[in-house]
């Protein structure tokens, strides 16, 4: 199991194949990706490689983050992400990863915070119908009608699906096909949709449940 790496969501755009078929794909750019710290067995009763990118100035990180980057003299990064791998997949500490790290035609899942709706109803969050057109119903047509219950249980039950805030979660979409890397530009382009806005982070590892 290998370490992933931190990118950033440039867009979208398509590729075509060489029979004209137009794929869509996601833009990722990685940079300044760095290994800053590894957890091991011995030491840790776990293996880990921690990754930092986007690099930021002292004065804008927490001073015990301050002294991590000191202590290891490393430049302080703004986002840290530590990825699980095995004994054998283990980096030394100040090793910088590319998308060379991904070839061409491989699986990948992409982790990330999707975009946020803010407050949504029902239908909209959930999909429901809304209630009748007409017999009665004024105004409230796109409401979710009834919730509880009678005299007994006498409440809402908890996780009720109801209007609410939508949207900003963490998504992961699983067995993504990596459709192209360009190693100049240090760019992905990974078929199909990805969590999050432009210019969000994701986290780009392996995937898990490919079955292969």
């Amino acid at each position: 199991m290998r370490t992933g790496l931190i990118a950033e969501k440039v867009g979208m755009t398509r590729l075509f194949t060489p029979a004209g078929v137009s794929i869509p794909v996601t833009v990722l750019k990685v940079e300044e990706c760095t290994v800053v710290g590894v957890r091991k067995q011995s030491e840790d009763g776990y293996t880990a490689v921690q990754l930092g990118a986007k690099r930021v100035a002292a004065n804008k990180i927490s001073v015990p983050l301050r002294g991590f980057y000191a202590k290891k003299g490393l430049e302080p990064c703004r986002v840290l992400k530590e990825f699980r791998v095995s004994d054998d997949a283990l980096h030394e500490v100040g090793t910088t990863l590319s998308v060379s790290h991904f070839t061409d035609g491989q699986l990948v899942d992409v982790t990330g915070i999707s975009q946020g709706k803010g407050f949504a109803g029902s239908m909209k969050r959930h999909g429901f119908g809304g209630l009748r057109a007409t017999h009665g119903v004024s105004v409230s047509h796109r409401s979710h009608g009834s919730t509880g219950n009678r005299t007994e249980p006498g409440r809402v039950f908890k996780n009720k699906r109801m209007a609410g805030h939508m949207g900003h979660v963490q998504v992961t979409t699983l067995n993504l096909v990596v459709s192209g890397v360009d190693f100049d530009r240090n760019l992905l382009f990974i078929r199909g949709s990805v969590p999050g806005p432009k210019g969000a982070l994701v986290f780009v590892r392996d995937a898990i449940k490919s079955g292969k």
